[in-house]
Formats: C-alpha cells, sequence, structure tokens
C-alpha cells in the first residue's frame, strides 16, 4: 500500500493498469484484481475518475462550479478543502485540510480513522473562527454536501462552490498541498500510530505556513501573504 500511495502521489493519472504493471516491474506478483482492490480500500483513483475518499450522495444538494474564470486576488476570496489518505506503518488515517487559494496558508486540519464528516465540520468550524471567505471550494462528496457541513457554510453566509464530477484538477491548489505534505513529511517518517501522524502532521503544517518558501508567492511564505 506504501508503494501504490507513493506512485499515486507522483504519477495520479495511472489506472490499474499502469499500476499493476509499475508493481510488476518492482518483482511484485500482483494481477489487476488485488491492484483494484487495494486503490478502493485507500479510495484512490485514476485523476480521470478523482480520488473517491468522498463519495457523492445523490440525496445532497449539489452547488454549481463558481470559479471557472474567476481570478484570485486577495486572501480569504476562495477557501478549499480536500481529503486525502495518509498511510500509517500498520493502517492508516485520513486528512482533511482548509487552504486559502491566494496565500496557500493552511487555515485549519484534521484527521479522523473514519470518513464519517465529523472531522471536516470540525475542522472548518475551526477555520471559521479565523476569518470568513467569499467563496468555499470543495468536491462533491458526501461530507462536504452533507447537510451539517452545508449549515455552517450558511450561517455565515459564504458562497459555496463545488467541484465538476469526476474533474480533480479544479481543486488543483489542494492536490498540490497533498503532495507536499506526503513527499516533505509522511513518506520521510513511518508514523507507528495516530498519535504521531497528528504530531508529525501538526509540525509539518507549522513550518509549511510558517516557514516553507513558495516559488507562485515570490518566494515567501503562506503566512506571509495571509496576514500581510
Amino acid at each position: 500500500m506504501r508503494l501504490l500511495d507513493e506512485q499515486y502521489t507522483k504519477a495520479p493519472f495511472y489506472g490499474v493498469l499502469r499500476m499493476t504493471a509499475y508493481l510488476r516491474r518492482l518483482g511484485y506478483a500482483v494481477n489487476e484484481k488485488r491492484v483494484r482492490r487495494l486503490l478502493r480500500l485507500m479510495g484512490l483513483e485514476s485523476i480521470y475518475t478523482k480520488p473517491k475518499l468522498s463519495i457523492a450522495n445523490r440525496e445532497n444538494k449539489i452547488y454549481p462550479y463558481l470559479l471557472r474564470g474567476i481570478e484570485i486576488t486577495n486572501c480569504n476570496q476562495v477557501w478549499g478543502t480536500d481529503i486525502t489518505y495518509i498511510r500509517l506503518l500498520r493502517g492508516f488515517i485520513y486528512l482533511v485540510a482548509i487552504i486559502d487559494l491566494y496565500s496557500r496558508y493552511v487555515v485549519s486540519w484534521e484527521i479522523s480513522t473514519t470518513l464519517e464528516n465529523d472531522f471536516c465540520v470540525t475542522s472548518l468550524e475551526s477555520a471559521l473562527k479565523q476569518a470568513i471567505p467569499e467563496i468555499f471550494n470543495t468536491d462533491q462528496g458526501s461530507q462536504f454536501t452533507a447537510k451539517n457541513f452545508i449549515e455552517v457554510l450558511h450561517s455565515k453566509a459564504i458562497k459555496i462552490s463545488m467541484d465538476g464530477r469526476g474533474r480533480a484538477f479544479d481543486n488543483i491548489f489542494v492536490e498540490r498541498l497533498w503532495r507536499s505534505v506526503k513527499y516533505e513529511e509522511v513518506y520521510l517518517h513511518d508514523y507507528r500510530s495516530v498519535a504521531e501522524a497528528k504530531e508529525g502532521l501538526g509540525r509539518y503544517f507549522c513550518f509549511y505556513n510558517n516557514e516553507r518558501l513558495h516559488q507562485s508567492l515570490n518566494y515567501r511564505t503562506p503566512r506571509e501573504i495571509y496576514f500581510c
């Protein structure tokens, strides 16, 4: 599962066939059925079908995508969120983060051992104690279309935007954050427990916000932009 996660982060366009071939080249005797099962267990699919950690609930309202053609010019103009898989030495957890798209500042994050949306609501409520965005962008997953999540956004009169179904690149800024988190923190450590993962991720997000220089920010940190 570790190799699958690493290769998916490196090449998210790999589907079952390519991923099976990749593992076989490394000497692993796997078939497509096993690889497909593992990818589904981890919530990973090719970007052409969008990673499905967030599964849509057809009974929930889907909001239109509001960011097409919009220039993001200010902090708190648009926030985005997503969920990703984080491996442990044994098992795995899920990470949700809320990011300000202009500054790349991680406003809030939470982890969970399940995909129930409580940790997403907790992260949202924590973020809204710091600021109120004009637009909040998510995918169409049930965690983000659920009534308790939407009600928090409505209570603050925040416009809701949702990615087009199957369009991973509608939320590209959060996808880039996941790549940084995994290559710069997760893959360098074998978390033995949820507590270790929480400590490591906390340390990383502190570094990411306050010290990590971003080329897209003219080699400044997210904090320098967000609080300027």
